[in-house]
């Protein structure tokens, strides 16, 4: 069960396999980082499993994720099970397990994106990036990040050149990292592919000058649309550091210029 098969504006479905018990995942070690996999994989891992217990509503709307301990590459079961069922929305839950240990735990909101109102009112500021041609793509990461993230090479980022200066030892002190993203191989972004772009960026710690694994603890995502087809601008920012944990927003605007995901994470400072 990859992390987004196929959902590319209102159409498509999930592909998964139905199990006694739940569903199964196979968890590739192409999205290390670190001592374990990327949370915002996993997320999307647990995302096409609920998808597919919930065909009628098949959007993650909100979900809350609790990491209990680092998922590694190998085959895993997500476990479902329906809290609430309404009319436009169901509340459902989810475990990930792999042996008998639950890895993560997660609680969701789904419904159908395309059935909701068209309706957008906000006061945030879209993101501006310079022109992709301006842009520090990825392939140009240190090799020393590349191999402790091999995930990396999942993605096409292109960064901001103006909070970059952690590639090179120089970071910003700004706390924040922000950069034109898609996915490779012509993949367009669907709903759920964005709980994995949520997390998808280096830690927020880089531009403060602490590098390396920032296990995540918890993460909430929403979804606010279902993305159009293009590069995604992604801004990750951070305020506080304390009793060695962080917390790291992110917001994601589609190619239309809209917000259409936001999350919330708490995660560990790198050592």
């Amino acid at each position: 069960m990859g992390a987004s098969p196929g959902r590319s504006g209102c159409r498509g479905a999930g592909r998964t396999r139905r199990w006694p018990r739940g569903y199964a995942a196979d968890l590739t070690d192409g999205w290390a980082v670190g001592g374990g996999l990327n949370g915002g994989y996993l997320l999307a891992v647990i995302g096409n499993a609920l998808r597919s217990a919930n065909p009628t509503k098949p959007d993650p709307i909100s979900m809350s994720a609790y990491y209990l301990s680092a998922s590694v590459a190998g085959p895993a079961t997500v476990q479902t099970r329906t809290v609430r069922e309404g009319r436009s929305t169901t509340t459902v839950a989810a475990d990930l397990v792999q042996g008998e240990e639950v890895r993560i735990t997660a609680l969701a909101t789904y419904g159908d994106l395309c059935r909701l109102t068209d309706e957008v009112a906000t006061t945030a500021d879209e993101l501006v990036l310079p022109p992709p041609e301006e842009c520090v793509p990825n392939t140009m990461a240190p090799e020393e990040l590349r191999r402790f993230a091999p995930l990396m090479d999942r993605f096409e980022m292109l960064f901001d050149p103006a909070y970059a200066g952690w590639a090179v030892g120089e970071p910003s002190g700004r706390g924040a990292l922000q950069a034109w993203f898609r996915l490779k191989e012509g993949r367009e972004p669907d709903p759920v592919s964005l709980l994995t772009v949520v997390d998808a960026l280096p830690p927020v710690t880089f531009d403060l000058g602490r590098t390396g694994w920032a296990p995540s603890m918890e993460l909430t995502a929403h979804v606010r649309a279902v993305p159009a087809p293009g590069w995604l601008r992604v801004r990750h920012a951070t305020r506080t550091m304390a009793g060695g944990m962080f917390e790291e927003d992110c917001e994601v605007w589609d190619s239309a210029g809209r917000l259409v995901a936001q999350s919330r994470q708490f995660a560990r400072v790198p050592r």
